[in-house]
């Protein structure tokens, strides 16, 4: 019975006031959204009538909707307006505003690698010891997504600067059920399952893999994916942490282990449609369409989250195609990493209505508005996953909640000369015949020179 009092009263709170009209869920209309969240949020930051700040990120089209629906959420809780700008160059126009004294109050970064370059220059104001804390306590694997928003500043010292909110999942392996059933096999539920599953195939005249990395100018970045998927199980977080800031050097053997491991699926012409010739001649748009031939060209797909939007046209995710979490060691030793992506929040000046925003992001409801739409996954522990707009993002959703370790995809964490450069063509060479050690030679001669 209280629990129904409180969600009346916040539901006849928030529905107070001309910004109602503009909100996608109308408060209290739906039971998976954790509405007294935000009355709670209001009682706290209820004090910024006719405030303003602005936010630029990298969000336009419909990602800028999805977004821009949540704030109307927020200006009703605190009476402040959040003023969004969507930029197809993002990251240079942040550069340039920053530099120029004149940055948005709040900034959407999709690498922490700019976040991390501006808080050194002194642009970013640090969110608090309190804030890298709650995101400890109340994210699955909080102390990965802690560390992901942690930089030095111009002084030097570490501190927490950026907020992570909306995230994506790399760490995923895609098949036809259909074909998995009519042949007798089973989801993999270790990485040594997963090898011996590939060899099982073989053994039985079929393909197991489909890959493909061409990309035009960025060809190569899809190897790039298996190789951090790799480093994570088969070394510890901390190697790869060490790894993408070249502390362990790309030349190191457990580098080149991950390397190989790599060569073991995609160099065995058993093992990949079109035989290894072909891995980096296909492009990786047209790589999954194997799973959907008659018969199937392949049975598994290595990639992330987006790659249904190069699915034919009708599949539908669940029934015609599905997808399992890229198995971890059966010991156990190294958890259950996974690998993705995300956006993170920063605030860029000391407009108490940005700092409340950060804030906001807490709430289980600041979630679950943009999870029941589409195009959402989030690691807070404290939501309602339920509130996912289809079966396919609480899955996703799922394997992020059941994370022991989550680490950012490592290609992007490196300087671009090497994460969008040297580390593309060398794994074009590792797969057309070049040796893995060579390869890691030659990518580590490159970051030396930029060193």
């Amino acid at each position: 019975m209280k629990s129904v009092f409180f969600m009346t009263a916040a539901a006849a709170a928030l529905s107070s006031g001309a910004v109602c009209a503009q909100m996608v869920i109308e408060p209290g209309s739906d039971d998976r959204i954790d509405w007294q969240s935000l009355e709670d949020f209001k009682a706290a930051h209820g004090d910024l009538d006719g405030q303003s700040f602005t936010i630029l990120g990298p969000w336009l089209g419909a990602d800028q909707e999805l977004f821009t629906s949540i704030l109307p959420y927020f200006q009703e809780a605190t009476g402040a307006v959040a003023k969004y700008s969507g930029s197809d160059s993002f990251e240079q126009q942040i550069v340039i505003d920053s530099e120029a004294g004149s940055p948005p109050d709040v900034a959407v970064f999709p690498q922490p690698g700019l976040a991390a370059d501006l808080a050194k220059k002194g642009h970013l104001t640090p969110l608090g010891d309190e804030t890298a804390q709650w995101v400890r306590d109340n994210y699955a694997a909080g102390d990965s997504w802690a560390r992901l928003g942690t930089y030095a500043g111009q002084d030097g010292a570490e501190h927490f600067y950026a907020f992570p909110y909306k995230a994506d999942v790399k760490s995923l392996v895609w098949y036809v059920p259909e074909n998995f059933e009519d042949a007798g096999y089973e989801v993999p539920e270790t990485y040594e399952d997963l090898k011996a599953l590939t060899e099982q195939i073989a053994a039985d005249g079929e393909t197991p893999w489909c890959i493909g990395l061409g990309s035009g100018g960025a060809t190569g970045w899809p190897a790039t994916d298996w190789v951090e998927d790799l480093m994570l199980r088969i070394n510890t977080p901390e190697d790869y942490d060490a790894w993408t800031t070249n502390a362990l050097p790309f030349n190191d053997p457990k580098v080149v282990a991950a390397i190989d491991e790599f060569g073991w699926f995609a160099k065995n012409d058993d093992y990949v449609s079109g035989g290894s010739a072909a891995v980096a001649s296909t492009d990786f748009r047209d790589s999954p369409k194997g799973l959907f031939e008659s018969p199937p060209a392949c049975y598994m797909h290595r990639q992330a989250s987006f790659i249904p939007s190069f699915f034919p046209e009708g599949t539908e995710i669940g029934l015609d195609v599905d997808f399992f979490y890229f198995p971890a060691p059966a010991d156990g030793s190294l958890g259950q990493p996974v690998l993705g992506g995300g956006t993170l929040f920063s605030v860029l000046s000391d407009n108490p209505a940005a700092l409340a925003f950060v804030d906001f992001l807490k709430t289980p409801a600041a979630h679950e508005i943009w999870m029941a739409q589409k195009g959402f996954l989030t690691p807070h522990t404290g939501v309602n996953t339920d509130a996912y707009g289809d079966e396919t993002l609480k899955k996703m959703g799922q394997i992020l909640l059941d994370a022991t370790t989550f680490r950012f995809d490592g290609s992007d964490l490196m300087p671009g000369a090497i994460g969008a450069g040297a580390f593309w063509t060398g794994m074009v060479d590792f797969v057309g015949g070049k040796p893995a050690e060579a390869v890691a030679d030659q990518i580590q001669q490159t970051w030396d020179t930029i060193k």
